[in-house]
């Protein structure tokens, strides 16, 4: 029943994830807030949202020695995860940024192979090779601006997509021992709390001088969407899947993003399919496939 439950909460929470790109993507093609200021509400707000819920459940105390770790899950599981992904949803279009998160169960699988000395196969090698050439092949195809001034991605937007899925397999690697720990709330309104702690003084003049009430209503409902669903409901989520699931197991889910986020992008759109994108996608799933096969199923 519980690992039942983990399924179906990294289900829900990776299907919101592959909306948040479209969202994200909108978000940062008016430039009314910059990706700083973007997490800076994220995370102040879904701490908010945590603390208040944590008012209406048993007190639960957190060690002094955990305290440390946590400000450390909060820097890779947060921080440096949602900066690298607002960074380069810029400089990204969604299409691509969503074939660059299949390479994230590849990442993980070397974490696994750190932590949980999962053994690494020939197999194993040969799809991550063929992963990163879909990757390379993508970058040498990429350009600054399209014909009919549609955005397409920079390759800079690319390394830093590759920095995050590095980052969020770090982090669903090394912390899963101290998330079993606590109970989902305690745990995330800490990472939130230390996480807005670290960005809202970095961005404190932006945030002191921009004017909310100008603001299209439009943009105030996608702020509202990436606050409540993609950082508080989805990071309630995924917590429930690490107490029960392996950390490759989870990123597995991640195939989510790309299906939903090319269907929306392609519709709406933001994106356009071509040849080199196919070419590129059609690399990288096989390289993971060739991962998941050389994998025993959990």
């Amino acid at each position: 029943m519980k690992k039942s439950l983990g399924h179906i909460s990294c289900f829900f929470a990776y299907a919101i994830f592959g909306f948040n790109i479209i969202v994200c993507k909108d978000l940062t093609n008016l430039a009314l807030i910059s990706p700083l200021g973007l997490f800076c509400f994220r995370a102040g707000g879904a701490a908010v949202l945590f603390w208040l819920v944590s008012l209406f459940l048993p007190h639960e105390k957190v060690e002094k020695r955990d305290f440390l770790m946590i400000f450390f899950a909060s820097m890779l599981g947060l921080f440096i995860t949602q900066m690298t992904f607002l960074k380069a949803i810029t400089m990204t279009t969604p299409l691509d940024t969503s074939i660059i998160t299949a390479i994230t169960p590849i990442f993980t699988m070397f974490v696994a192979a750190i932590v949980l000395k999962e053994p690494i196969t020939l197999k194993k090698a040969g799809g991550v090779a063929l992963s990163f050439v879909g990757i390379i092949f993508l970058i040498l195809n990429t350009v600054r601006i399209a014909n009919g001034g549609v955005t397409e991605t920079k390759p800079l937007g690319i390394v830093f997509m590759i920095c995050n899925c590095l980052v969020w397999a770090c982090y669903l690697g090394i912390f899963k021992p101290l998330i079993a720990r606590y109970s989902v709330v305690t745990f995330m309104k800490w990472m939130f709390l230390f996480s807005a702690v670290v960005a809202i003084p970095l961005d404190f003049k932006e945030l002191v001088h921009l004017d909310m009430a100008s603001m299209p209503s439009k943009y105030l409902l996608e702020l509202g969407y990436i606050i409540v669903f993609s950082t508080f409901t989805a990071y309630f989520l995924i917590p429930v899947g690490q107490k029960t699931l392996r950390p490759t197991v989870i990123s597995l889910y991640g195939y989510l993003q790309p299906i939903i986020a090319t269907v929306m992008s392609i519709a709406m759109g933001m994106d356009r399919l071509s040849w080199q994108k196919i070419v590129a996608a059609v690399l990288v799933f096989t390289g993971v496939i060739l991962v998941n096969k050389s994998r025993a199923a959990n």
